[in-house]
Formats: structure tokens, sequence, C-alpha cells
């Protein structure tokens, strides 16, 4: 199954990366909902929170570090930031491949909009 976070994984599609290894790769969102918006992705597509397996679950908490460790480095990490993972249509999810959100760079607000 490819994904347009898949395209970008493998080189056939244009993103600003700001971290890759052999597992996850990291990149800016087009669509940035705050001033540090990045996406950190495993290179291996999985449609979502609900397919993962009990053996992804060192691949998620290194997700979780990369997070930190970016939002260290673009400079958010003493003033707070958000991770988000969306799940399924309802959660707000729109590419079918598990991606979480480094949100940061200003007041995040509430959660939810009420």
């Amino acid at each position: 199954m490819s994904t347009v976070f898949k395209k970008i994984i493998d080189g056939e599609a244009p993103a600003r990366i700001v971290y890759r290894d052999e597992q996850i790769t990291a990149f800016w969102d087009i669509h940035r909902q705050a001033p540090v918006h990045i996406l950190v992705v495993p290179n291996r597509v999985i449609p979502g929170a609900n397919d993962l397996t009990p053996g992804d679950d060192a691949l998620v908490g290194r997700m979780v570090r990369v997070a930190a460790q970016i939002a260290k480095e673009q400079g958010i990490a003493e003033r707070g930031y958000r991770l988000m993972i969306n799940c399924g249509s309802e959660g707000g999810q729109t590419v079918y491949h598990l991606h979480l959100h480094l949100l940061g760079g200003r007041p995040l607000g509430p959660m939810l909009a009420r």
C-alpha cells in the first residue's frame, strides 16, 4: 500500500525532512496548525493506531522519543508542546499511515474545541 507519506519516505514526493533513520522519518506538515508542526512517521506503512501489534511497541516508543528530540532541536521543549495521533475519520485522520503530530511554538489552548 502506498501513501503520500510513503512517497515522501521513498523520496518520490518532496518534503522538508528534519529527521530520518532506518525506522522513522520526520518532516514538516504542509498544512501547519502551529509554528512548529512536524509529522513523525514510521517508514513502514501502518494504516493507523488500530493496526498496531505488540511487536510495534518499541517503534511507537521510538516515535515519541524522536518527537521529544525534535522539540528540543526546534526550541520548544522548555515551553511545552503537544503530541497527537489521530485515529479514524471521526478522530481526524486523513492519511492512513500512522503518524505523530508534534505541535508547538505558541500556546495551543484546550485540547478540543467545544
